[in-house]
C-alpha cells in the first residue's frame, strides 16, 4: 500500500507555512514554528502517533502566537484530510484516554467528513513558555474544522498546565493512529452512506 502523504502551503499577511505530512511514518518530525512549547507538543504528537512531519512556520508572532497556531491547524487539517484520500478501508474512528502524571485526557475523535469540536480544559496559567494556554483550544478547533473531523477532547484530571496540553496532544495522536489504520474487514468506506 502506498504512504498517505500530502505537502500543503499557505501564504498570508499574518503567516508562511509549508507542511509535509506523512500517516504512515515512523514518528520523525522537524518542526520550527518559533513557539518552542508548541513545537515540543508537535513533536509529541507525531512521535506518538507515528507520523513523520515536516513543518516551518514564520509568523507575526511580534503580535502574538494565535495567526501562527491557528493557521498551522488548519493546514495539518488540510493535509491530513488530503493524505486521507476517499478513507477506503480505514477504521474511522479512535479513542485514547492518555495519563501524564496527574493529568489524564481523554480524546475521541470519527473521520466523519463533519467537522465539529466539544472540548473541555482547564488552565492556571495564561501561557506555558510562550504559547498561550488559550490557543490549545483554538488549535484543536482548526485541525477538526479543516480536517472534516468529529473531536472530542476532555481533561478528565490535571493540575499541572504542561502535562494538561502535552496529554491532550498525545492522547490525539493516539486516537488519530487508531482512526486512520485500515482493518482487512473494511472493503469500502465504514459508512452507510457509502461515503464520507
Amino acid at each position: 500500500m502506498t504512504e498517505r502523504i500530502a505537502i500543503r502551503n499557505r501564504k498570508t499577511n499574518e503567516t508562511d507555512i509549508h507542511l509535509e505530512f506523512n500517516i504512515d511514518g515512523t514518528g520523525k518530525a522537524q518542526i520550527d514554528t518559533g513557539i518552542g512549547f508548541f513545537d515540543h507538543m508537535l513533536h509529541s504528537f507525531t512521535r506518538h502517533g507515528f507520523f513523520n512531519m515536516n513543518l516551518v512556520a514564520k509568523g507575526d508572532l511580534y503580535v502574538d502566537s494565535h495567526h501562527t497556531i491557528e493557521d498551522i491547524g488548519i493546514v495539518l487539517g488540510e493535509a491530513l484530510k488530503e493524505a486521507l484520500g476517499d478513507k477506503k478501508g480505514i477504521k474511522r474512528y479512535g479513542s485514547f484516554i492518555l495519563p501524564m502524571d496527574e493529568a489524564l485526557v481523554l480524546c475521541a475523535l470519527d473521520l466523519s467528513g463533519r467537522p465539529y469540536l466539544v472540548y473541555n480544559g482547564e488552565f492556571t496559567a495564561d501561557r506555558v513558555g510562550y504559547m498561550d494556554t488559550e490557543m490549545v483550544k483554538e488549535f484543536f478547533y482548526a485541525v477538526s474544522y479543516s480536517a472534516g473531523m468529529n473531536l472530542h477532547i476532555k481533561m478528565l484530571d490535571g493540575a499541572n498546565n504542561h502535562h494538561i496540553i502535552e496529554a491532550m496532544f498525545k492522547a490525539f495522536a493516539k486516537a488519530l493512529d487508531e482512526a486512520t489504520k485500515y482493518d482487512d474487514r473494511i472493503t469500502e468506506v465504514l459508512s452507510t452512506k457509502g461515503t464520507l
